[in-house]
């Protein structure tokens, strides 16, 4: 561990009254991953936790209010880990490590169970009658993340303008018969969910905020380089074992809008100089630039795609 790291992290322990009063030699401490954000298995006698030390440059993007309202109901519906502190000016978070869980990864994705189990949990979240505290709305979020670059200085992939304009026929077809919106996580990689014998949990609520229900199954598909087999076990699951054409167009329509808002995201970390450890995660990229200019490939093609149009018709209607 870096000396920075290792100092931010001993401040951060003296600040949790579940850790604070264990001296440091009886605290065993691993790094567990994390993309942005900094997360530690903590081990105190019998009982571990996992901690959360928030990265440089969330609090341009992430409101804490919200991520600690999501976290705290989602722990009381049983979708999340139980939520143990939360320090509201930094986002630091303990919450209660779950034994013989299996982080998810794209490759484990490829089962299709694990792709019906995903489609359960959104369907729990989605369901629950539950409120967020905010929206998460992609165009307003897509503005913010545009406002602080321009401010920063930051930079863009060639042709973004263009493809953001032809982003408006997608986003006008799903105003569309739009449905209510329902409390959604809004940035399930794979590794935010974890898996048990008996049942999966969905981690890291700091983008969540109420939203059209097929931004998550999409953005799921996106992060998990899901071919059309998984996204089917995926909205089958969730659709109470009824596959529904409509939704797996609104579902492709809303994976080109994930790939198009997280252009932005991926930009902003390189304006923020925030580094991309490929240990931490399964991105096959060697920095945040790299999946940046991904992002926006994969959003230009899927709207090049021959049947593009087919689904825009379908979500119509």
């Amino acid at each position: 561990m870096e000396h920075t790291d290792n100092t931010r992290l001993q401040d951060t322990l003296a600040r949790v009254p579940q850790l604070r009063d264990f001296p440091l030699d009886q605290i065993a401490i691993v790094k567990v991953g994390g993309l942005t954000n900094r997360n530690y298995k903590i081990t105190v006698g019998a009982d571990s936790y996992v901690l959360r030390v928030p990265g440089e440059g969330t609090e341009q993007y992430v409101d804490r209010r919200a991520d600690e309202q999501a976290g705290r109901l989602t722990s009381n519906l049983g979708v999340n880990a139980e939520l143990i502190h939360y320090e509201p000016g930094t986002g630091v978070q303990l919450t209660r490590y779950i034994d013989g869980a299996t982080m998810m990864t794209p490759d484990l994705f490829k089962d299709l169970d694990s792709c019906s189990r995903a489609g359960m949990v959104f369907a729990k979240l989605h369901r629950s009658g539950a409120t967020f505290y905010q929206e998460f709305n992609d165009v307003r979020k897509a503005q913010e993340y545009l406002d602080v670059l321009k401010q920063m200085g930051g930079r863009f992939p060639e042709g973004y303008d263009d493809l953001q304009k032809e982003a408006l026929v997608v986003r006008g077809a799903l105003l569309k018969g739009a449905p209510p919106l329902v409390p959604s996580h809004n940035d399930p990689v794979p590794e935010n969910f974890i898996n048990t014998v008996d049942r999966m949990y969905l981690l890291d609520w700091e983008f969540a905020g109420n939203n059209d229900p097929m931004w998550d199954l999409g953005d799921l598909s996106v992060e998990g380089y899901f071919d059309e087999r998984q996204d089917r076990a995926m909205l089958t699951a969730y659709n109470g074992g009824e596959f529904s054409e409509r939704l797996y167009s609104r579902m492709i329509l809303q994976k080109a809008m994930v790939f198009l808002l997280w252009t932005l995201w991926g930009a902003l970390q390189v304006a923020n100089k925030n580094p991309l450890k490929p240990s931490d995660i399964h991105y096959p990229f060697d920095d945040f630039w790299e999946y940046t200019i991904d992002r926006f490939t994969r959003c230009r093609e899927i709207m090049e795609r021959p049947d593009f149009g087919t689904h825009i018709d379908r979500v119509r209607g």
